[in-house]
């Protein structure tokens, strides 16, 4: 355990940057999940409508650092091309 007054408030910060990290973290997956649910259940309207939330949520956590930019435009991209072959 840290004895430092500054080291003790690092702890609790970080602590609850943790907290928020995690909970952005998983409402980004369950988002995923649901898109990725309409496109199996070959839901076009649902899965459309589903992907509009998917972008937004993936921009918002790679612009707060939770996921890199990369992997946030990565996974756009994969989620793309699964929503234009349900289209196709």
């Amino acid at each position: 355990m840290a004895n430092i007054k500054s080291a003790k408030k690092r702890i609790k910060v970080t602590q609850t940057k943790t907290l928020k990290n995690k909970m952005l973290k998983s409402a980004l997956k369950t988002v995923i999940k649901k898109f990725e649910v309409a496109v199996t259940a070959n839901n076009a309207e649902e899965a459309k409508a589903n992907y509009v939330n998917v972008v937004k949520s993936l921009d918002m956590a790679a612009s707060k650092g939770v996921i890199h930019k990369n992997k946030a435009a990565r996974s756009k991209s994969r989620l793309a091309v699964k929503l234009n072959a349900l289209n196709a």
